[in-house]
């Protein structure tokens, strides 16, 4: 792709640029600040969005924010830190964090908020300044491919309650939050990473669930709240939400009475730029009234360009208000001169267990699982060894690549004892495209690991085949399983690190008792 022109260039140079640069927020390829993107950074951009590719360490990230700081000291520097299945801070290793869904079952708004305040200080250490959670979707639709665990619940109160306290201990550390996916997410059964999903739900529908967690989490005090790419016909039957000022500017603004940075979900995700492209979706985005635009996670100098370039455009033909784009600018300046300032006003204590996995949040973990008498009973009768199936099923975009589960926990902590065991025990890894007879390796007693296992035909089958031909079969699901629990002897709600080691820890216990 070519640059602007250099007619083109004096547009840029003769609008608004500046504004312009402070409203974008790209991502990069690689684990070091590329040149291009500190020299925008040197000339205004808004900041840079850290994705779990661009970390291999601790020391790294930290090296990486400084450099941008360097280059800019009001940088917005964002992450997608959710504390559980969604982690970039532990991307290589998995989170040593519960997790919402986890959370909610617990209820206990206090936890909730010391977790938070936690994942908060380990993102000031870092140098993130802004914080892509809670997700405060309420997960309406057990079917739903992408909220799922991320969720707190089903509950618009417990998500209300829940997402408020994550709020409160996030940004008690000086980190920014952004609750998403505005006005909801849950009730969806597509990914909009993919396509565009549809919510088919009234005004009064969504006031009376979705909306409830976001309300919440104004009241609480959250300074920035992400858009999401669905259509929500009943509201606006031609634009997503994120290019909807009817829900942008009219609902989130003028009924809820947000007046802090909204951010839209990445423009690069098929639900916002499959058909129209990046730098029409950055336009239609600050049209419709948000203010920071996140780009995608593989950006390049010349993207940029031309988003820069299309909004010029927008802004010269009258498309787009330039009083619109001061505007979004003026309100991420704001935002990152508070965040800047808090750097100096609130110092980050010291930790030395960060990432580690402490007994006492094992436990709670354990108490949140859902276990019944069948699952009891196995783990009573069958010290080991036994077999395990691990069904990998394809990880959604946000939840990535992380390890997880208790594979993640054994990798990262060979040697301890519930590790060992467990790794002692013959292993069957069983994807879609695997003959279905591989399941078969698996000699009675047997367990079965897997995420959302009834969402997908081949682990289902593979599931009712076992069970059929094996005398003791368990199924543990460790993300949201079906109402009727058809495919979850066992559910943890949750397959972070920290939850891999509590299912392992139950698995060795002397008294596996019943859990609802």
């Amino acid at each position: 792709m070519s640059g602007p022109s250099a007619t083109e260039q004096r547009l840029l140079t003769d609008s608004i640029r500046r504004q312009v640069a402070a409203t974008l927020l790209p991502g990069f390829v690689g684990t070091t600040l590329p040149g291009w993107l500190e020299s925008r950074l040197r000339d205004g951009l808004g900041g840079v969005c850290v994705f779990g590719p661009n970390i291999t360490s601790a020391a790294q990230l930290r090296e990486l924010t400084d450099a941008i700081y360097a280059a800019n000291p009001d940088a917005i520097i964002a992450i997608d830190e959710e504390g559980g299945d969604v982690t970039r801070l532990y991307y290589e290793a998995g989170s040593p964090y519960p997790g919402n869904a986890v959370l909610g079952r617990l209820g206990d708004t206090s936890y909730t908020e010391a977790v938070a305040r936690r994942v908060g200080w380990e993102l000031r250490r870092a140098g993130c300044n802004l914080d892509f959670a809670p997700d405060v979707d309420i997960n309406s639709n057990p079917d739903n491919p992408v909220i799922g665990v991320r969720s707190f619940g089903s509950s618009p109160e417990l998500v209300a309650e829940q997402s408020a306290a994550w709020t409160r201990g996030l940004q008690s550390a000086g980190v920014a939050v952004c609750a998403k996916h505005f006005p909801g997410h849950g009730d969806t059964a597509q990914d909009s990473h993919l396509v565009l999903p549809v919510v088919d739900l009234s005004l009064d529908e969504l006031r009376e669930r979705e909306l409830r967690p976001f309300r919440a989490v104004i009241e609480a005090g959250a300074r920035t709240i992400m858009t999401s790419h669905i259509l929500l016909p009943q509201l606006d039957a031609e634009r997503p939400a994120t290019f909807s000022p009817t829900i942008v500017q009219g609902l989130l603004r003028d009924e809820l009475g947000f007046e802090g940075v909204v951010v839209s979900d990445a423009l690069d995700m098929k639900g916002a730029s499959g058909e129209k492209g990046i730098p029409e979706a950055a336009v239609l985005a600050l049209v419709a009234g948000c203010d920071l635009l996140c780009i995608g996670t593989e950006n390049t100098d010349e993207e940029l360009d031309a988003i820069e370039l299309a909004i010029a455009r927008a802004v010269e033909s009258g498309r787009l208000r330039a009083e619109r784009v001061i505007e979004a600018a003026e309100r991420v300046l704001a935002l990152a001169g508070e965040l800047h300032a808090e750097r100096d006003s609130i110092p980050v204590p010291d930790d030395d267990v960060a990432g580690s996995l402490a007994a006492a949040d094992v436990a709670v973990a354990i108490d949140t699982f859902e276990i019944s008498s069948h699952a009891a009973d196995w783990v009573r009768t069958n010290r080991g060894p036994y077999s395990v199936v691990r069904i990998d099923t394809e990880a959604n975009i946000a939840v990535g690549i992380a390890p997880w589960g208790p594979f993640a926990e054994t990798a990262a902590d060979p040697e301890a004892g519930p590790a060992l065991a467990f790794e002692a025990n013959p292993t069957v890894v069983f994807t879609e495209d695997d003959d279905p007879d591989l399941v078969l390796a698996a000699k009675s007693p047997v367990l079965v690991i897997g995420k959302d296992n009834h969402r997908h035909a081949f682990a289902r089958a593979a599931i009712d085949r076992l069970r059929a031909e094996r005398d003791s079969v368990l199924v543990v699901d460790m993300g949201w399983p079906s109402d009727d629990r058809a495919y979850a002897d066992l559910a943890t709600f949750g397959a972070s690190r920290l939850i891999g080691r509590a299912l392992l820890a139950y698995l060795d216990s002397d008294e596996p008792g019943l859990r609802s």
